[in-house]
Formats: structure tokens, C-alpha cells, sequence
């Protein structure tokens, strides 16, 4: 049976921050919310990569953090818990981002998504940083994009060293 986050009392399941914060349900997800919103992210930044290339991923990662912040802060707004386990959208930009490192190749998504969970939950410094000390919906969000960011910087040295 699939067990599913609650949604804060004054928001519903159609209401916009929580389309957006959960990423359109698959941050309610549980357990590992985060990997569950960050794989539902693996097909729209295939596709963004695959049309629009890096700069398109760039793009969509930076509309993905403004719509995530507006969502993040109305989702705040109804809820106690300072950094709601369903709301996922911070996984998604991130993982445009790191994503915009990488080859279109199994391998190279593969390795972007490993990279982006291993950052994102392991948070080595700067990313324990900004998770410990940025609040409200940066707070949410800002953690993610320096995972995303880690991951494509080992990503794009890999390349250059020809490990993928």
C-alpha cells in the first residue's frame, strides 16, 4: 500500500503551491520523498536537454527555482514544519542543474542522479552551510542548487578526464 505525506490544513491537492512544491504529487510520496521528486524529474530534463540542450536545462533550472520559491513560501505559510518533506521542486531545479553537465546517455543520467542524491543527502560543506543556516523558502530551496551544482562540477571533470 502507498503511503502518502499529509498536505498542510488550508491546502489542497490542486492548489498551485502544492502542484508546484510537490512537484505535481511526487514529493507525497514516502519514504525518500526527495528521490522520488528528483526521479520524476529524470523525463522533463531529458527532454529539456534533448530540445533546448544545457543552456535549456540552465533556463529551466532558474524557472524552476522562481516557481519552487513562490510555492515554497505559500506552503510555508500554512505549515510548521520549516522544510516539508513533500515539497520536492528544490530536488527538480537541482537536478536541471546537474543534468546541464551531463551526456544524454544512460551513463551520464545515471551518474547526475547519483551524484545530485549523494550531494543532496550526504550535504557536504557549503551545502550543510546553507542547509543549516538560509530560512523560509531559500532555505528550501538553495541547499539543492548547490547539490545540483557539486554534481556538475564532478560531472563536467569526469569529461574532461574522459571517465565518461
Amino acid at each position: 500500500m502507498i503511503k502518502l505525506h499529509p498536505l498542510p490544513a488550508h491546502l489542497g491537492f490542486f492548489h498551485p503551491a502544492v502542484l508546484i512544491g510537490s512537484f505535481f504529487g511526487s514529493g507525497l510520496l514516502r519514504p525518500a520523498s526527495g528521490t522520488w521528486g528528483s526521479l520524476a524529474a529524470v523525463l522533463p530534463a531529458l527532454l529539456i536537454g534533448h530540445y533546448f540542450g544545457a543552456l535549456g536545462l540552465l533556463v529551466a533550472c532558474l524557472v524552476t527555482y522562481a516557481l519552487g520559491y513562490a510555492a515554497c513560501r505559500l506552503w510555508l505559510a500554512n505549515s510548521q514544519d520549516p522544510d516539508p518533506s513533500p515539497i520536492v521542486i528544490d530536488e527538480v531545479a537541482g537536478l536541471f542543474l546537474a543534468m546541464s553537465a551531463a551526456p544524454l546517455t544512460l551513463a551520464g543520467v545515471t551518474v547526475a542522479f547519483v551524484l545530485f542524491r549523494l550531494l543532496d543527502i550526504a550535504k557536504p560543506f557549503p551545502i550543510s552551510w546553507a542547509d543549516a543556516n538560509l530560512k523560509g523558502a531559500h532555505g528550501v530551496m538553495f541547499d539543492d542548487i548547490l547539490a545540483g551544482g557539486g554534481a556538475a562540477l564532478v560531472l563536467l571533470l569526469a569529461q574532461a578526464y574522459g571517465w565518461l
